[in-house]
Parts: structure tokens; sequence; C-alpha cells
């Protein structure tokens, strides 16, 4: 199998690109929002980030599957064995709120497995990369790579990761329908994942639309710390580039 480590640099230094650009617009006030075919927003950050992950990453083997791209027919990227996919603002809506909960985030996938990622919060100053046989890392601009570990054994209530902006009935029910006390807290983008990685949280469980590029570059991260995220239907991990991109329902374990 080859080691897809090597792409690691490439990854981190088009997160980061893409993320200065998106700070600078950030606090420009000039977002330049526009509604999608269903009706979700898009920005100028979105699109300009688009651009600078397309062209670092058309430098590699691997064709490439983008939020902001996602027209490609089935029959066509079926073949892709290894592929990007990419999102360059997950958490849109919470960009446009201006609460710094938003990421960058691009993953490799292989064989429909997330192998290497990075989810980048440029706000935070906060990126997570890592992936399967690489281990997990939280790095600041100034500051040298920490190891991301897994922890168990939580003692006191159980610590729930929930969207700040996509809390339905159904995830309020699974919640309602827990046996012990729960601590709920919610937040933006893939940083509900970067929770899990942090051991800020025990569980985080997903009953609501969401698509492949909101969840592959956490996924990678938290395989760097045998951590899947499971399909509540068949309890197997999720999988990537199906033939309809969006995620099924989840959950996802500390």
């Amino acid at each position: 199998m080859q080691d897809y480590s090597t792409f690691l640099p490439l990854l981190k230094k088009t997160a980061f690109q893409a993320g200065e650009k998106i700070l600078q617009i950030y606090h420009s006030e000039d977002f330049n929002i526009e509604k999608k075919e269903d009706e979700s927003p898009i920005t100028r950050a979105d699109i300009i980030a688009h651009q600078i992950i397309f062209d670092n990453l058309k430098t590699t083997p691997f064709p490439i599957l983008s939020e902001e791209g996602r027209e490609i027919p089935f029959e066509e990227r079926k073949n892709w064995k290894t592929l990007w996919i990419v999102d360059p603002i997950d958490g849109t809506k919470e960009f446009i709120k201006k609460n710094d909960e938003f990421t960058v985030n691009i993953a490799l996938v292989h064989q429909n497995k997330p192998v290497l990622g990075v989810v980048y919060a440029p706000a935070l100053d906060k990126m997570y990369f890592g992936g399967e046989s690489i281990g997990a890392f939280l790095k600041r601009k100034k500051e040298s790579s920490t190891k991301l570990k897994r922890k168990q054994n939580h003692s006191g209530p159980l610590r729930i990761a929930t969207s700040r902006s996509h809390l339905n009935k159904r995830t309020q029910k699974f919640l309602n329908a827990l046996p012990d006390d729960y601590i709920k807290l919610p937040i933006g983008s893939s940083l509900k994942f970067m929770l899990l990685a942090e051991n800020k949280v025990d569980l985080y469980p997903r009953f609501g639309p969401c698509m492949e590029w909101d969840t592959a570059a956490a996924h990678a991260v938290l395989r760097g710390m045998d951590i899947e995220i499971i399909n509540m239907e068949t309890k197997k991990p999720l999988v990537y580039n199906k033939k309809s991109l969006y995620n099924p329902f989840f959950i996802v374990e500390a």
C-alpha cells in the first residue's frame, strides 16, 4: 500500500493557504452571500478557498471531489480508487454568523476509506491532521504539534456534541432517551468531531443530513486515533465516494 503520509506537507500547506484567505474575507465584511440550489449559503470565501485548494491538489495524481464542484457523475467517479474529498468552508452558516466555528476540510480517500485528513479552523488557530497508521495531531501556529491520544473512562456526566445550526427533533429524542445525565455541547462544522479528538466530548450522534465532505477529513483524523464514525444502520464505518454523496445517520464515540 502506498505511503500516503508523503502528501501531508502539501495537505497542511493547502489548508493553511485557504484558511488565511478565508480569514482576510472574514474580517473584511465583504462576504458576497448567495444561495445555492439547495438554499444553503455560499460566500466569496467559499469560492476563493475552493480555487486555492483545487490549484494545489491538481498537482497530485488524484481527482478532486469538492462541495463547490459536486456535479461529477457517479459513472465517472465510481472508478476513482483514490481521490481528494474537500469542503473549502465547512460551516458557512457559522462563518456568516462570525462565531469562528468553521473549518477547511481536506481528505484523501483510498478504496472508500479516508486515509489522510486535515481539519483547519483558521479563526481558532487550530489545525488537526492525521490518518491511519500516522496518528492524529493538533498544531497551532506558534507551537509544535501535539499528538492526540484516545482517552477512556471519563468520569461525570456524558458529554455530547450537537450541531449548533442543525439540532433536530430526532436528535433531541435520542438525547431524551439516554438513561443518564448528560451535558450537551453545541458547536458548528467539523469541530464536533475535533471535540472528540481533544477528549472534550464522549459522543456525537447525527440524525440529520450531511455530505461526505462534511465528515471525510475529520474521519481520517479520528482514524489516526482508532476511532471510527459508525453508520447507525449497518453498524460499520462510513464509506466514501458512494453513488449518493449524502451520509447515513451515524454515531461516533471517543
